[in-house]
C-alpha cells in the first residue's frame, strides 16, 4: 500500500495550509439542511475593494455638492442618467451590464467586522473591542463557499471557493471572514499566496510529483482497493469507507485536471492578459474567469492587501495612480470575457468594499493631505450578470452620498443573494462542532437587481 503523501504535493491549498487532507474529509458532509432554490448562477466572483472603496469616487458623484465632489469630475455612461467618477470609463461603457445599488448600509465602521459582514452575509459576533477580537476566529461564521461546501459538496472533489490572490493578513491581524469558521476546518477554502503577474507564477500542491504519471497512479489505486478489499473488516467499517471515498475524490481530482488547469495562467495569449492589465489585480481578474470556467462556485478576488483602498491619506493620488485604473481596467476586461463566452449569464459579479468614504474630505490628525475615511452609512454595491437587469440604478443617497434616502441594503441582504443565486435557501441551517443549528443568513435576497 502507498500513502497519499508519496504522490501528493499539497501546497497552498487552504487558508492555513490544511491542504488536500481537510478538502476530501467535506466528502462526509450531509447536505440534508441545505433547501435548494431555482439557481440562477453556477459561479459568484466576488470583487473584493480592500479597505473600503470609494463609492463618491467611483460610482455615486456628486458634482453639486462642493465639500463632497473631490478633484474629480463626473462622467456619463453608457446608460442615460446614469454617470460614474471619470476614472471609470471602462466599466461606464459597460454600464448597460450593471445594476448599480448606491443605497447600502450597516453600522460597522471597522475593517474586520466590516469584512467579516460583508464576505460572510452575517454581522461578527462580538468578542470585544479591540482589533485583536475580531481577528479571525472559529467562533466566526462561515465564508459563501465554506458553507456551499457544507450544503451542497461538490461530487468532483473541487473547492467549493477560491480566495485569489492572496489571503487578508496585516501583522498578527488575520482578517476575519475568510475561512469556514464555526462549522470547521474541513470547510476551508483554497487561498492562493502569491501574484498571479509574476513570471514564475505556479500554484504548488495541485500536481503529481515527478516522474508519477496518470497510469502509474491508475496502477496503484488499483492496488490500493485490492488491498482495502483484502481486508474485509477495513473495508466493511466505516473508517475503511471513508479511505476508499477520499482516494476516489483526490484520484478524480488529480487525474481530471481541472483545477491545476484554472491555475496555469501562463496558458492565456499575451494579448488578453494584456487586456486585463498586466499587474496583481488585472492578472487576479483573469484567473478569476479561468476559475468560473473550472465552475468554481465561489472565487474571491482581493484587489489589494487588507487596506490599499483605505485612503485616509494622499487620497486622489492613491485612487488616480493604480487602485482605480487597474480595477476598471481589469473588471472591464472580465466582463468581456464573460460575455464573449457566454459565461455572464451563469455568473454573477459582485464589486463592492466593506464601506464605503467619508463625504467630506479632511486630513487625519498631524497630516497635512487630505483623505476620505470610513463610512458604512451609505455606499456602492455593482452587480452585474446571472439575471441581473443591466443599466439600473437602485437606491440613492443625499446630495453628499452620506446617507441612502430610499430603502437601504445590508451586506445580510448581500449574503441571501449570493447564497439565493447559486440555488442555496439563506433560511437553510447550518450546525457548529457541536451540532448546534444556526439560520445560515439573516438577509433578505435583492430581488430588485433580476428581472
Amino acid at each position: 500500500m502507498f500513502h497519499r503523501r508519496e504522490m501528493l504535493q499539497v501546497g497552498c491549498s487552504s487558508f492555513f495550509g490544511l491542504g488536500l487532507t481537510g478538502l476530501l474529509e467535506r466528502r462526509e458532509a450531509s447536505a440534508a439542511n441545505g433547501t435548494a432554490t431555482p439557481q440562477r448562477a453556477k459561479s459568484v466572483v466576488l470583487v473584493f475593494l480592500t479597505g473600503g472603496g470609494s463609492h463618491i469616487d467611483m460610482f455615486d458623484p456628486k458634482p453639486e455638492s462642493p465639500e463632497t465632489k473631490g478633484e474629480f469630475s463626473p462622467i456619463d455612461t453608457r446608460v442615460p442618467g446614469m454617470q460614474f467618477g471619470e476614472l471609470m470609463t471602462g466599466l461606464a461603457d459597460r454600464a448597460n451590464l450593471l445594476s448599480v445599488v448606491r443605497s447600502m448600509a450597516h453600522r460597522d465602521n471597522r475593517h474586520l467586522s466590516g469584512s467579516h459582514n460583508t464576505l460572510t452575509g452575517s454581522i461578527q459576533q462580538f468578542r470585544g473591542d479591540s482589533n485583536q477580537d475580531k481577528s479571525l476566529n472559529r467562533g466566526d461564521w462561515p465564508c459563501y463557499g465554506s458553507a456551499v461546501d457544507y450544503l451542497r459538496p461538490a461530487a468532483d472533489g473541487l473547492p467549493s471557493h477560491v480566495t485569489l490572490p492572496h489571503p487578508l493578513i496585516e501583522g498578527s491581524l488575520i482578517w476575519p471572514g475568510q475561512h469556514a469558521g464555526f462549522i470547521g476546518t474541513q470547510y476551508d477554502p483554497f487561498v492562493l499566496k502569491d501574484d498571479p503577474n509574476k513570471a514564475d507564477f505556479k500554484v504548488n500542491g495541485l500536481s503529481l510529483v515527478d516522474g508519477l504519471d496518470v497510469e502509474r497512479v491508475q496502477r496503484r489505486r488499483e492496488l490500493l482497493k485490492q488491498s482495502v478489499r483484502s481486508e474485509s473488516d477495513l473495508g466493511e467499517s466505516a473508517s475503511g469507507r471513508k479511505l476508499s471515498d477520499q482516494f476516489d475524490v483526490a484520484y478524480s481530482m488529480l487525474t481530471s485536471g481541472r483545477l491545476r488547469k484554472a491555475f496555469q495562467i501562463e496558458a492565456e495569449t499575451p494579448e488578453v492578459r494584456e487586456r486585463y492589465g498586466r499587474c496583481r489585480r488585472g492578472q487576479t481578474l483573469l484567473l478569476a474567469r479561468r476559475m468560473v470556467e473550472a465552475e468554481i462556485p465561489v472565487v474571491q478576488c482581493n484587489m489589494g492587501i487588507v487596506q490599499s483602498w483605505d485612503t485616509h491619506v494622499n487620497h486622489f493620488p492613491r485612487l488616480k495612480g493604480e487602485l482605480l485604473p487597474q480595477t476598471d481596467r481589469g473588471v472591464s476586461a472580465l466582463l468581456d470575457d464573460l460575455v464573449e463566452r457566454g459565461l455572464l449569464d451563469t455568473t454573477l459579479v459582485i464589486i463592492v468594499g466593506e464601506f464605503g468614504r467619508t463625504p467630506s474630505i479632511s486630513p487625519l490628525a498631524g497630516q497635512t493631505v487630505p483623505g476620505r475615511h470610513h463610512w458604512a452609512h451609505g455606499y456602492t454595491a455593482v452587480f452585474a450578470g446571472a439575471g441581473v437587469r443591466g443599466g439600473q440604478l437602485i437606491g440613492k443617497t443625499d446630495k453628499t452620498g452620506g446617507y441612502p434616502v430610499t430603502v437601504p441594503w445590508s451586506p445580510n441582504d448581500i449574503g441571501a443573494t449570493v447564497y439565493s443565486s447559486l440555488g442555496i435557501d439563506p433560511n437553510s441551517d447550518i450546525h457548529d462542532r457541536l451540532g448546534r443549528p444556526y439560520r445560515l443568513n439573516q438577509g433578505k435576497v435583492m430581488d430588485v437587481l433580476f428581472g
